[in-house]
């Protein structure tokens, strides 16, 4: 398939696929004709690539993942280096939930004390 047809079947658009090639995310073979071309195994690893993103993961982070299915795995999450980034995003958003949990906490310390400040006085 043409790099159009990917864009489409992935949801994604020619210009982000270019941009996973120059990562060397994406490999495109090409035509005689000099024209970018793909197939399934490319499709999956387009989905790999956006699935993850979609949670948050840097395109960068996607590597292992997609060098797992290019190994001949039938997820991209089986290869060791896969799990590494797992463990490692997981605790990343562990420090941002504390931090952000930090944060709720002051804030509402100061809601309290802004509220208790603001209420109207008797007369």
């Amino acid at each position: 398939m043409r790099i159009g047809e990917l864009a489409r079947q992935s949801g994604t658009t020619t210009r982000a696929l270019r941009y996973y090639e120059s990562l060397g995310l994406l490999r495109a073979r090409r035509g005689a004709n000099g024209q970018r071309e793909y197939d399934e195994a490319d499709l999956r690893l387009v989905t790999e690539i956006r699935s993850l993103t979609g949670i948050g993961f840097a395109l960068e982070d996607t590597r292992p993942f997609v060098e797992c299915l290019r190994d001949g795995h039938p997820s991209g999450d089986a290869c060791p280096a896969s799990v590494a980034v797992y463990r490692r995003k997981l605790a990343e958003l562990d420090e941002c939930i504390e931090r952000l949990e930090a944060a709720r906490s002051r804030v509402r310390t100061q809601l309290a004390e802004a509220e208790k400040r603001s209420r109207p006085c008797a007369r």
